[in-house]
């Protein structure tokens, strides 16, 4: 079958079995690595992606399912050679360890700062519920969200209008 999705910006077409997880289309096909692939089970969130703006677990999203939607990888969030406040505060405060996780929490992040510019502690762990860490403890997780926040707020943007 044939699926066209606009990857990151980019009309992006590629001919598919019908069984082809929406995870390997970007990693397999679209050479998009960034995309983790952790438990092919939903538990980890590594593979974590934003489809239609929404995040979804892209290991049980079917390829075909996404045919004419928008999808954001964790490629999307640098511009212009520029971090994303998110990815800035992920290496300021120490947010990733060996760093399997971080682009599932950086997508699934960058959605609830679009929702909610300011999180609370609270809010963020609730959010990144989700997305398993083995290396961190969540707590300098939670630290570069707060930071890509504060960032966000004194540039006057939100998560997906970066100034």
């Amino acid at each position: 079958m044939r699926v066209t999705l606009t990857v990151n910006g980019e009309v992006r077409s590629a001919d598919v079995e019908p069984r082809t997880l929406l995870a390997y289309l970007l990693r397999d096909e679209f050479r998009l690595t960034g995309t983790h692939v952790g438990c092919d089970t939903t538990s980890c969130g590594a593979c974590t992606v934003l489809l239609n703006g929404v995040p979804v677990k892209s290991c049980t999203v079917l390829a075909v399912q996404a045919d004419g939607g928008e999808v954001m990888t964790v490629e999307g969030l640098e511009q212009d050679g520029q971090l994303h406040p998110l990815q800035e505060g992920f290496w300021e405060s120490h947010g990733l360890q060996c760093g399997f996780c971080t682009p599932g929490m950086l997508m699934t992040a960058y959605a609830l700062l679009r929702e909610v510019p300011d999180p609370d502690e609270e809010t963020i762990r609730r959010a990144i519920s989700g997305n398993l860490c083995r290396c961190t403890g969540y707590q300098n997780i939670v630290k570069a969200i707060r930071y890509a926040a504060e960032r966000l707020s004194a540039a006057g943007a939100v998560a997906g209008e970066v100034k």
